[in-house]
């Protein structure tokens, strides 16, 4: 159990595809011009690596590794399918919403790389919950992003008025060049935080200076300081 929770706190905070590994940028930057936007993309996307990484890790000795990457897609191809479909079906208006970006999940690079690196070495239990991890730390992340284009860029949260009608939309905020700038700038607040609890250890060496920035690697303190941040 220790180690779901684990896989859970991974893809979460310390592994999280959007803030930390940088992964799945296309829909990332494309598709989060709204909050509800980024949800749906995100819970989609943990739909399939969920259910991607159970089937991978339940044929992970049948499967020749000679043939695994197109056998890994064409697992991810029909989960991302059966979800297009249900989506088309019983939200149509997400699934006008998303659009293209939905059959492209085929290729996004959290869901290959996960069957790659984990589901096909590991029990189905802990893949499923190596999937879960990272499907809600992606949809965390796509969600955040999302929120701060729609206030900013029109003004409201989930379709939901919180500026009022006086406030003047910065329409670039859900443009592309907004999508960056978001980015950047949460991205940016993470590896603040990181670096700020870092110091929080109160890890120090013989010197006044900051372990991590001492060019001695040998120091004692520098090492557990690293092994602190990570």
């Amino acid at each position: 159990m220790k180690k779901c929770f684990e896989r859970l706190f991974n893809g979460l905070i310390k592994e999280n595809p959007t803030f930390v590994l940088m992964l799945g940028m296309c829909p990332t930057l494309a598709v989060t011009t709204s909050a509800i936007n980024g949800v749906g993309m995100g819970l989609t996307t943990t739909a399939v690596l969920i259910l991607s990484n159970i089937i991978i890790s339940m044929l992970r000795k049948v499967i020749p590794d000679g043939v695994r990457i197109p056998a890994f897609i064409v697992v991810i191809a029909s989960f991302v399918t059966i979800t297009e479909l249900l989506l088309e079906a019983y939200i149509p208006s997400l699934y006008e919403s998303l659009g293209l970006y939905i059959p492209l999940i085929v290729v996004n690079c959290i869901i290959l790389g996960r069957a790659e690196s984990f589901a096909s070495k590991n029990n189905v239990i802990h893949s499923a919950f190596d999937g879960l991890g990272m499907g809600l730390g992606f949809t965390f992340g796509l969600t955040c992003i999302g929120i701060v284009r729609e206030l900013i860029g029109n003004g409201s949260v989930f379709d939901i008025a919180v500026l009022g009608e006086s406030y003047e939309p910065l329409t670039i905020f859900i443009l592309a060049p907004g999508a960056f700038l978001v980015l950047a700038f949460l991205v940016a607040l993470m590896n603040a935080i990181k670096l700020k609890k870092g110091r929080d250890t109160g890890i120090t060496g013989d010197c006044d200076k900051l372990c991590r920035n001492c060019p001695n690697t040998g120091c004692a303190g520098k090492r557990i300081d690293t092994e602190a941040v990570r």
